[in-house]
């Protein structure tokens, strides 16, 4: 296990989005690095880069045509070094997005692959014998090229599936055992794309659709097995570079296919949707909105088996969000926020947070840009500076933004959030400083007596002397725990004895 990971807390950067250095309305790599001091100064000391691979966007880069090179909308290949160098001068790690499940159309292997006469590539790909040959259940291409098949897609018609064999086989003529040497070159080039980046600084990956990998794969047994694979070359060759998983399952994630991280979505009635996404019958009853008269029993219940079950095989990370769904602040409000980011912050794993999340950035319904249809509007530029031309994210005129700009008369923006002390962005400072600074709050810190109580609190212990204790609703309860030195407090917390009262809206971090 790579040791600065225990320390982490990640920034996802949408490239595109972040800051736009050379004024053509769209965000680069540069602007990332001219960044870079903002970032370590909210206390996040590691990245992770959304594809910035050339592409012809039509999944907004999640369809690589090159992935050794970078997209020149965002600069070079010496760019993306660059920001590497300087973000290891700051003591700080830069992850990049690896999508190993499929390609654009435009790759040069599914251009070959397409080709009627048989190739080195002709395997690379999922295909079927014949144009007419369409089998349930899977989702197909047809009609696009001089090759007489149809091509399996992952996602968007132009994201073709890469062939990683199948672990079933339903249809022998086509389908490929995953074991079979035909196959096997395929991860070779993947671990190839790995090595490149990792040789030139990069700190090692987020694995999109990490589980996607090898077809009719019932519990993922043979795709853990390639990711084991590539986590031995790790181990072995770089150390020090990470393996983070998009899975959502700890269990398969961590226990079985070798990842150092795995993050927790929010998928339909699970943690992250029960802590802060919980929207039924046009009534908020997320945990952390104050007018929910929910307890975190729901939320528990579907996240202690992920941490426990995989505790020492590797770290959970509870995220903020991330660019495939609306944004936090669509359902929590400014307060809201300050206390779920206490959680966020005091749990076990590795945090990461969305870029803007950090100063309530909001999610703006607008028409689809390069695939995004309503992820679009989790993706629009950082908001910097209210006084400035595009809230300081370009110097470009409003047509040629990659997407508009909060318009809001009041909307969040870095340096105005930079000057008042409490808010959303500077308690965001102060936690990730207090996480810092307290070996029980850092990833392997242990966790334990977690209590959610029917007056809606909810409290646990982390290492050997750390407390934390939430009262998110908007009456005051109290909780069973003697008050002891205060590390960090939002709201109130009086000490009745043995017990704490808890106003509204409070959470408190303490030592006894």
């Amino acid at each position: 296990m790579p040791q600065w990971l225990k320390n982490a807390s990640f920034y996802e950067i949408y490239p595109q989005s972040f800051y736009d250095s050379n004024g053509d309305g769209i965000g680069d790599i540069n602007g990332i690095t001219q960044k870079l001091d903002y970032v370590k100064g909210c206390g996040f000391n590691a990245l992770w880069l959304n594809p910035c691979y050339l592409s012809p966007f039509l999944d907004a880069g999640y369809d690589v045509q090159d992935y050794t090179k970078v997209a020149p909308r965002y600069g070079t290949n010496e760019d993306l070094y660059k920001l590497f160098d300087e973000a290891h001068k700051r003591g700080m790690h830069v992850i990049l997005d690896l999508v190993p499940g499929h390609t654009s159309v435009k790759h040069p292997w599914f251009v070959e692959s397409a080709r009627a006469e048989k190739n080195k590539y002709s395997d690379y790909y999922v295909w079927t014998n014949e144009v007419w040959q369409k089998p349930a259940p899977y989702s197909w291409v047809a009609g696009m090229s001089e090759r007489d098949g149809c091509y399996l897609l992952n996602f968007f018609n132009a994201q073709p599936a890469l062939n990683f064999g199948f672990n079933r086989i339903d249809h022998p003529d086509w389908q490929i055992p995953y074991t079979d040497d035909r196959v096997k070159p395929v991860f070779e080039e993947i671990l190839s794309v790995m090595r490149f980046w990792l040789d030139r600084g990069c700190d090692g990956f987020r694995v999109d659709m990490a589980a996607s990998l090898v077809k009719n794969d019932d519990g993922h047994e043979a795709t853990a097995s390639l990711w084991r694979k590539a986590r031995k070359m790790l181990d072995e060759q770089y150390p020090q570079a990470v393996m983070i998983s998009e899975w959502s399952r700890p269990l398969e994630a961590l226990n079985k296919a070798g990842f150092h991280c795995d993050f927790l979505l929010n998928d339909y009635k699970k943690f992250s949707y029960y802590a802060f996404r919980r929207v039924e019958g046009g009534k908020n009853k997320s945990y952390f909105c104050k007018s929910a008269h929910v307890t975190a029993k729901n939320m528990l219940k579907t996240y202690l088996p992920d941490v426990y079950g995989s505790w020492g095989n590797g770290y959970v990370s509870v995220i903020s969000g991330n660019h495939d769904t609306a944004r936090i602040a669509h359902t929590l409000d400014e307060s809201e926020l300050k206390l779920a980011y206490t959680f966020i912050l005091t749990q076990p794993g590795v945090p990461f947070f969305y870029y803007g999340d950090e100063i309530a950035m909001r999610y703006l319904p607008q028409v689809s840009k390069e695939g995004g249809y309503n992820r679009t509007g989790a993706r629009t530029p950082m908001q910097w500076n209210s006084s400035e031309k595009n809230l300081g994210f370009s110097t470009a005129e409003r047509e040629k933004l990659y997407l508009d700009v909060d318009r809001s008369a009041d909307a969040p923006c870095v340096e105005q959030q930079l000057q008042k002390q409490d808010s959303l962005l500077n308690t965001v400072k102060a936690l990730n400083a207090l996480r810092a600074a307290n070996d029980d709050l850092l990833a392997d810190g242990e966790l334990s007596q977690v209590t959610a109580l029917d007056n809606g609190t909810l409290f646990y212990k982390r290492g050997k002397n750390t407390y934390v204790a939430f009262n998110p609703k908007d009456k005051a309860a109290v909780v069973p725990l003697k008050l002891g030195k205060v590390l960090f407090c939002i709201g109130k917390a009086t000490p009745r004895g043995d017990k704490t009262l808890l106003s509204a809206q409070t959470a408190v971090v303490f030592t006894k």
